[in-house]
């Protein structure tokens, strides 16, 4: 058999490459959403995180409040929201350490706001409480809520928990960028795969074109010229595939009819002589 490239291989490269360019474009694009997924995900961590530091804040100054209202009117319903303080911040700072994890400045600045925070509840809000409901130990207790050391205590903290926000404030700008060029790369995967699929299909059409439209036509066009009885055109088909392999059969083909029609037309001219010389002999025969 003769060896051949082939339509069939051609055509089943050509769609080899549109499919391995869909394959590796789509791949391109799914990574680029994975990224743009991830920078997401980070980003709304990050805003997690942000809420929690305000949890913590706002858990803070609740107790605070409700520690400075029972100092002034001694009764127990003043102290509801210093209670409900307590457990938002056990809540604030698990959360908090959580969206952290693995950060260690992050971690140290949390640590450092814990401590402060729990000081400042250990030793102003548990001793105010006690102090207060004893009138006799009263003065003390307005003595250690305003002797400084609760205010230093929460200038700590907020600065702890202004640092991890910075922290993260820087955090979310790089992320936003990393979202931002992830997006870019998803809108360039996309295009230029749809941009490079296109032209590999306009390569395709122009050689199915070249190789198999326009080979076609001139075969029919030479087969009907043959038909109508000229046997004097030729393809002279170059190339190795079965376009080119037919054309170079009819030329053959038409090769020995050529052959075959000079062979009829001496025969007959030999006849004619044949049966010339007889009827001039029988003429002569005659006469």
């Amino acid at each position: 058999m003769p060896n051949t490239l082939g339509l069939n291989r051609t055509l089943g490269s050509a769609m080899g490459v549109i499919a391995l360019v869909s394959v590796l474009s789509s791949g391109a694009v799914l990574l680029t959403r994975s990224q743009l997924q991830d920078a997401n995900d980070a980003l709304s961590r990050s805003n997690q995180t942000i809420r929690s530091l305000d949890a913590f804040r706002n858990a803070m100054l609740n107790q605070e409040t409700g520690l400075r209202g029972y100092l002034i009117s001694g009764r127990e319903g003043s102290l509801e929201p210093y209670r409900q303080g307590q457990p938002a911040l056990d809540a604030a700072i698990d959360r908090l350490r959580n969206l952290i994890g693995t950060d260690a400045a992050a971690s140290r600045l949390l640590a450092d706001a814990v401590t402060a925070a729990r000081t400042w509840q250990a030793d102003i809000g548990q001793a105010v409480i006690r102090g207060t409901a004893d009138p006799a130990t009263r003065p003390e207790t307005v003595r250690i809520e305003s002797d400084g050391t609760g205010k230093q205590l929460f200038d700590t903290l907020r600065d702890k928990l202004a640092a991890i926000e910075s922290l993260e404030e820087a955090h979310r700008a790089m992320l936003s960028q990393r979202a931002s060029q992830a997006e870019r790369n998803e809108t360039l995967a996309l295009w230029g795969g749809t941009l490079l699929t296109l032209l590999i299909c306009a390569g395709i059409a122009v050689a199915i074109n070249r190789l198999i439209v326009r080979p076609l036509g001139d075969v029919m066009a030479f087969v009907e010229r043959v038909g109508a009885g000229d046997l004097s055109g030729r393809l002279h088909s170059g190339g190795r595939h079965e376009i080119a392999r037919l054309g170079r059969t009819l030329d053959a083909m038409v090769d020995g009819l050529s052959d075959l029609a000079r062979t009829n037309r001496a025969a007959t001219a030999d006849l004619n002589a044949a049966a010339a010389e007889i009827r001039a002999s029988a003429q002569q025969q005659a006469a």
